[in-house]
């Protein structure tokens, strides 16, 4: 605070050009910081909204008892029980079903693939998420420390005394740290949502995996090559 102030004493006396430029970027209004949270707010709101209602209708709710058909062979079974079906798991279920007559190592291939195409769909949009959470308060604190920065030079620029000096300082510093708990607010939903979603991913891909075990386990327990849907069998 003192070194803030000092500078802001300092325009009235002598200060080198590159300080003069500076000070005058940051006496600049931080309305725009504010303005900037808001905007991030607004997009990470929406962003969650669409990663809630894709994850929402990219999953199987029974995928438990589909892993226990798979692993008894019940093949038609569960293809019927996919059908119209989006996601992860319905989709290495879908490919995997349709390479049986491959061979277990195939298949085994085949569900490899599948989760290394599907997954990025769920991951997208999330580093945005997490990136806001890590810096919004960083943007935050600019606004405040620019804000300070101002109050202190408009105290440096009137001839206040006494209690007109604490008036004007708190004033400014009081509005200058509501960037802050803009920031804050804006970052701790966005680094929650991340979080969870991120959680809910792992729970997905560990679900696909074991859907993918129980079928390849099946193909071999039984030794054999299952007709895939629209062959003869």
């Amino acid at each position: 605070m003192t070194s803030l102030f000092l500078l802001a004493q300092a325009t009235h006396t002598e200060i080198g050009w590159l300080s003069r430029k500076l000070l005058g970027v940051t006496l600049t209004s931080a309305e725009w910081v504010l303005w900037l949270l808001v905007i991030l707010s607004v997009l990470s709101i929406a962003l969650m909204l669409e990663r809630a209602v894709y994850f929402a209708t990219h999953r199987l709710p029974d995928s438990e008892l589909l892993a226990l058909k798979l692993a008894r062979g019940e093949f038609d079974a569960v293809r019927t029980a996919i059908q119209g079906k989006k996601g992860m798991e319905a989709a290495v279920i879908r490919e995997g079903l349709d390479s049986t007559a491959q061979g277990p190592d195939t298949v085994e291939q085949v569900i490899a693939s599948t989760v290394a195409r599907e997954r990025p769909q769920y991951e997208r949009y999330l580093s945005f998420l997490g990136t806001l959470g890590n810096n919004a308060p960083f943007i935050g604190l600019f606004g405040t420390v620019l804000g300070i920065i101002k109050a202190f030079h408009d105290l440096g620029a009137t001839n206040v005394k006494g209690a007109a000096i604490q008036q004007t300082v708190m004033a400014g510093i009081s509005e200058a740290l509501v960037a802050t708990a803009v920031g804050l607010a804006v970052a701790i939903p966005a680094v929650v949502a991340f979080n969870a979603f991120n959680r809910q991913l792992k729970t997905i891909t560990s679900r696909t995996n074991a859907l993918g075990f129980a079928l390849v386990g099946s193909l071999r327990a039984e030794g054999r090559k299952v007709p895939s849907a629209g062959e003869g069998k």
